[in-house]
């Protein structure tokens, strides 16, 4: 049996970071939540996550910042990072993909278009089949 996808989702809104989490749940993945970037660092430093998804806005520093940092650190170098934001600006967009983001999603999200375009990046073969389940 093959070990689940380890997504790391740093998020500091509850209700928001619960249905990313559902819904990767039921796409097969196991999930972390970071609420703040110093938690998202630490957490990224001691465990194995395949993603990483990062809100703009949070408590302290943004995640741009933590963008930066992540990808200094050997073990996050080439993990995939996913802005997912409230912020649709093109210049955030820009930004974000300047610091090495492979993707941008704007909040509110579609949940089958969130699925898809996280496993996209873990689980490519996956894909039409994560919301097939009755």
């Amino acid at each position: 049996m093959a070990n689940k996808t380890r997504i790391l989702i740093v998020e500091d809104q509850t209700s928001v970071a619960m249905m990313m989490v559902y819904l990767l749940a039921h796409a097969g993945c196991e999930t972390e939540v970071a609420t703040t970037g110093a938690e998202a660092v630490q957490l990224a430093k001691e465990g194995n996550a395949d993603l990483i998804t990062l809100d703009i806005d949070l408590p302290e520093t943004s995640g741009f910042e933590i963008c930066r940092h992540l990808k200094k650190l050997p073990r996050c170098f080439d993990t995939p990072i996913i802005f997912v934001t409230g912020r649709p600006y093109d210049e955030d967009r820009q930004r974000a993909f300047d610091l090495g983001a492979v993707d941008y999603i704007a909040k509110p999200f579609d949940a089958q278009n969130f699925a898809s375009r996280i496993l996209s990046y873990v689980k490519p073969g996956e894909i039409s089949n994560c919301f097939n389940q009755t």
